[in-house]
């Protein structure tokens, strides 16, 4: 199981680390729970906090630099 960085600071090199160490089901996994913690319900209609967008956002870009997609959104 891979936890998300709920109230620290992401540690962006590590969190990098992190994902490319995780297998294409782990990955998928973690970016659809960013996915959900970045959703509008999860935060009663708040912006989604900073640290679930980096998540999310470097599991994206995990996921296309394996599928050599680049990183162009």
């Amino acid at each position: 199981m891979h936890r998300f960085a709920i109230d620290a600071p992401v540690g962006v090199d590590e969190l990098r680390e992190r994902l490319r160490k995780m297998s294409d089901e782990d990955l998928r996994w973690f970016g659809r729970g960013a996915e959900f913690m970045c959703s509008p319900g999860t935060n009663g209609c708040m912006p989604p906090r900073g640290c679930f967008v980096v998540q999310l956002e470097e599991a994206k870009a995990e996921w296309r630099r394996r599928r050599g997609q680049g990183t162009a959104a």
